[in-house]
């Protein structure tokens, strides 16, 4: 494990909150396909639902796996308060990730600000 903010901040993701924050049944999931493997990824995430959208802030952007999964193929899914919707990811480089996670709130949303390197506003269009 390297010492930069990001190597410790995606191992920790990793090897301790993901596994956990994937049994929890009331986490937000959301489920890509691997840009390589072609299987489906779960990943936890945080975020607020506003209507038929579901707004992200990546803590590491491109540099996250889960958004290189979007940038291959944006038809994801979310696990949202137990039930599952598919939809479609957009990638919003221009929206102010600050503004956004201030708009969203929360403690994920302290979180990433803390432990963000690279911030990215992603939404989510649900067709269910």
């Amino acid at each position: 494990m390297g010492g930069s903010k990001y190597e410790l901040v995606t191992w920790g993701q990793r090897h301790l909150v993901n596994p956990l924050a994937r049994r929890i049944g009331g986490q937000t999931l959301i489920e890509t396909v691997g840009r390589r493997s072609g299987k489906p990824r779960l990943t936890p995430i945080g975020g607020r639902r506003r209507g038929q959208s579901f707004w992200i802030v990546s803590e590491h952007g491109t540099d996250a796996d889960y958004v290189r999964n979007i940038q291959a193929n944006p038809a994801v899914r979310l696990r949202l308060r137990g039930q599952w919707h598919s939809g479609v990811a957009h990638l919003l480089p221009d929206d102010d990730p600050c503004a956004r996670l201030a708009d969203l709130g929360g403690l994920n949303s302290l979180g990433v600000r803390v432990a963000g390197t690279n911030l990215l506003t992603i939404r989510i269009d649900l067709s269910d």
